[in-house]
Formats: structure tokens, C-alpha cells, sequence
């Protein structure tokens, strides 16, 4: 009889004979209580966020309302440079190097242009679309262009979701092209990620083939990639040793 045959479930570890494979009737009621609860958390947040968001003028064909204007300066194109619409408020509010800006005597905010530099039009537009919709399509290109942009203007929420999206992706062929450039634009879990790739494959760096020209312009970082491999196998080593004391005491 199915009564008689006991199982043990996963969650409360109590002994069971009527239930779902691994859980007992009592806890699979309780957990799809707390499902249906999330679920209700998820879309009410999801309500608010929509709510929060605003139309951004990147996307709006007649964007007359807004206060200033972001000029790109790509140093790469010889096009003359696009213009990217904004509103003030929204600027200085999701930025605190936006906000120094527009809200003191400064030039950006007597004149409601803001040049910045060694953008493109594409991610600066992305960029200020993100300020408004706390969305972006991203690709690798495009997360490298926004992380730079969410550093210099202290975006923490898009640099989050640029490093995230990157640590995502990461693999040898990047690793240290995405060490340096975490090494650069501070971004720490992904300096991380990459550097622990690098120290764990150390004799396959020299013939990786982004690594003579990281020599070449940037020989700080290499003596770095260096140094952590070097405090890795000490580590290790005294770890191995602790444990086998420890091993010969037992």
C-alpha cells in the first residue's frame, strides 16, 4: 500500500507517505504559498517600476520639452556629431556628477549643453535612455561603453549591470582584456573574475595573444597578474601544510 511506504522529505526532513516525489504534502502546500506570494512581490514591483519609469526623449520624436542637450566627441569619426536630448531634473537626479553640473554656476548649465568626450553617439544615446528606463540592450562593446560612462558619472546601478553582463561572458579569449579593463574603470568583481581566470591558466598567459601588447603598454599590470599568481601558491602551499598537521594530530 502507498500508505505504508515511508519517504523522507527534503524540506522539514520529517517521514512521509502521501506527497509530491521529495516533499510532503504539508511543505509543497507551503512552498506553493510562497510561490504564489513572490509571484504577487515580483508583478507589484514590476507595476512600480513601470510606474517609476519615465518616456525618455531618445525615443521621442518631439522632444521640444526637454532642457538640455549631451553632445558626443568620438575622437574616431570625422561625422559631424549627433545630439542626444535630455531633461535636467532627470539628469541631476540619477547622477551626482550630473547633478554638480546643473546645479551650480557651471558652464553645462548656463549654456544646457554637455560635451563628453570619447563617446560615441550610439552608446551615449544608450546611456541617457538608461537614465530614464533602467534598460539597455547590451553586447559586449556596448557594456564596455556604458561601464566607462557609469564610472566617470557614477551610475552604480548601470555599472552593476554592465560588470555583471560582463563577468557573464568571461572567458579565457577575454580574460585579459577584460582584467585591464576592469584594472582601469574600477570594477572590482570583474577585476576579480578575470584575475582568478588568469592565475589559474598562468602557463597559458605568455601565449596568449593580447599579452605582449599588456607588456607593452601596460607593464604595471602584468607585474600585478604576477604577484597575485606568486601569493596564490603561497597560500595554497601554507594551506596544504595546515592541513596535513592537522591530518597527523588526528
Amino acid at each position: 500500500m502507498l500508505e505504508d511506504y515511508a519517504m523522507q522529505c527534503l524540506s522539514c526532513e520529517e517521514d512521509y507517505s502521501l506527497g509530491h516525489a521529495g516533499t510532503c504534502e504539508e511543505c509543497y502546500k507551503e512552498a506553493n504559498e510562497t510561490k504564489e506570494e513572490l509571484k504577487t512581490e515580483i508583478d507589484a514591483l514590476k507595476a512600480k517600476v513601470a510606474f517609476l519609469s519615465l518616456l525618455s526623449p531618445v525615443d521621442n520624436h518631439n522632444p521640444s520639452d526637454t532642457d538640455v542637450i549631451l553632445v558626443p566627441s568620438d575622437e574616431s569619426s570625422d561625422l559631424p556629431s549627433l545630439t542626444v536630448p535630455a531633461h535636467k531634473v532627470v539628469l541631476a537626479s540619477r547622477s551626482p556628477v550630473f547633478r554638480a553640473m546643473l546645479e551650480n554656476d557651471m558652464e553645462e548649465r548656463r549654456s544646457g549643453t554637455i560635451k563628453i568626450s570619447g563617446v560615441s553617439y550610439d552608446a551615449l544615446r544608450a546611456f541617457v535612455d538608461y537614465l530614464y528606463t533602467a534598460e539597455a540592450c547590451l553586447d559586449d562593446q556596448m557594456a564596455c561603453d556604458l561601464l566607462v560612462l557609469a564610472e566617470k558619472y557614477q551610475v552604480k546601478h548601470l555599472k552593476a549591470c554592465c560588470e555583471k553582463y560582463l563577468m557573464a561572458r568571461l572567458n579565457w579569449e577575454k580574460a585579459v582584456a577584460n582584467y585591464a579593463f576592469a584594472h582601469q574603470y574600477n570594477a572590482k568583481q570583474l577585476h576579480d573574475a578575470a584575475l582568478a581566470l588568469i592565475t589559474d591558466n598562468m602557463d597559458r598567459l605568455s601565449k596568449h595573444e593580447e599579452y605582449e601588447d599588456l607588456v607593452e603598454s601596460n607593464p604595471r599590470i602584468v607585474v600585478e597578474i604576477y604577484e597575485a599568481y606568486v601569493s596564490k601558491q603561497v597560500n595554497t602551499a601554507a594551506s596544504k601544510k595546515s592541513s596535513n598537521k592537522n591530518s597527523k594530530k588526528a
